[in-house]
């Protein structure tokens, strides 16, 4: 009996298990900063409490992406500690903000389980809740992941897949706040709502090269353990043979290189989809680029737009790569994202 945690493998979880995580973690203005330095992150309405504090928020907020990556940080060493891959995202809400001096908090139930046709792997469903120390939700989500088994021989388990919207219905989430004194100098572009069309794409034209040290710090600000991306020696024998840059260094990155073309739609309101098309390493250098999918109105000052958001790796955005002729993604690209974002009308 050892006790140390050596991580749940694909037979240990099970449909309806509920997982409560350690440790809870309070937010600081330390972690803002750490984060907006580590990502590039811009949007006005996280980087200035006036201009948060003129358009809806009690004071300056923490960027629903750093939240989100906070909550997953939680659930590593329950559900992925021994996974190969996390391979997507879906149905993602993020109902109440979260402030400097807010702890939070994750638990997790596993909804679907299905073994891979090798036997040696399986993709485990979970939906996970972020709380703060008052109980209340901040944000929920459901991912998959690859998890290894710890038996080739294990017989595998009823499968059960559930069943999960391609899109949040972004009216029903009552979004409360009104950009009323939103600032176009301020927040960095004159685009608003009206200005974007659906099937518009955007090339957000900027590039940032991930290098070993930042990759690492920004993944152990989230808490998150998954060895893919810390143990090098280990991870001479794996599939890449190097260390794995965690998929949320990815999103937030290439969330804030949209800034070049979307600075104003500023707040993640929910997450519709995500895939990790591709593995990214220290030294590849990620571009990205938008695809309106929709907009809706929330209220008399705000609207709603659904993007993609696609980060390719060590190539010109500008070619908008997605997809091959074989409807496989194309070489390069690292992610495709999905979500809806708030904008001034």
């Amino acid at each position: 009996m050892t006790k140390s945690n050596p991580g749940h493998y694909f037979e240990d979880f099970y449909v309806g298990m509920a997982l409560h995580h350690a440790t809870p973690l309070t937010v600081s203005t330390g972690d803002i900063s750490l984060y907006r330095a580590l990502t590039g992150a811009r949007q006005a309405l996280f980087s200035a409490s006036t201009f948060a504090k003129a358009n809806g928020y009690s004071d300056l907020p923490v960027d629903p992406l750093l939240a989100f990556h906070v909550v997953f940080g939680k659930t590593v060493p329950d559900i992925s500690l021994n996974a190969v891959a996390n391979l997507g995202y879906a149905d993602g809400r993020f109902p109440n903000p979260v402030y400097p001096g807010d702890t939070l908090r994750a638990v997790s139930t596993v909804i679907g389980i299905k073994e891979n046709s090798n036997g040696k792997t399986g993709v485990v469903y979970v939906r996970t809740l972020g709380l703060n120390q008052r109980d209340e939700e901040v944000l929920s989500y459901v991912r998959w992941v690859m998890v290894h088994k710890r038996d080739a021989a294990s017989p595998p388990p009823e499968t059960v897949i559930p069943d999960l919207p391609k899109a949040v219905d972004v009216t029903a989430l009552g979004f409360a706040r009104t950009y009323a004194d939103w600032d176009l100098t301020l927040s960095g572009s004159p685009h608003t709502y009206r200005d974007y069309e659906i099937g518009e794409k955007i090339n957000h034209v900027d590039g940032m090269t991930v290098e070993e040290a930042e990759h690492q710090i920004a993944t152990r600000l989230y808490q998150n353990t998954a060895k893919v991306h810390f143990d090098g020696h280990g991870q001479k024998q794996s599939r890449f043979g190097k260390r794995l840059i965690y998929g949320g260094v990815v999103i937030s990155i290439a969330r804030a290189l949209s800034f070049n073309g979307l600075a104003n739609a500023a707040e993640i309101i929910a997450i519709n989809g995500g895939t990790h098309a591709g593995p990214l390493f220290a030294g590849d250098t990620i571009y990205a680029w938008s695809e309106v999918l929709d907009k809706v109105e929330l209220n008399n000052s705000v609207g709603a737009l659904r993007l993609r958001l696609v980060a390719v790796k060590d190539q010109d955005p500008s070619a908008f790569a997605l997809r091959s002729d074989d409807g496989k993604y194309a070489p390069g690209v690292c992610l495709d994202f999905d979500y809806w974002a708030a904008i001034p009308r």
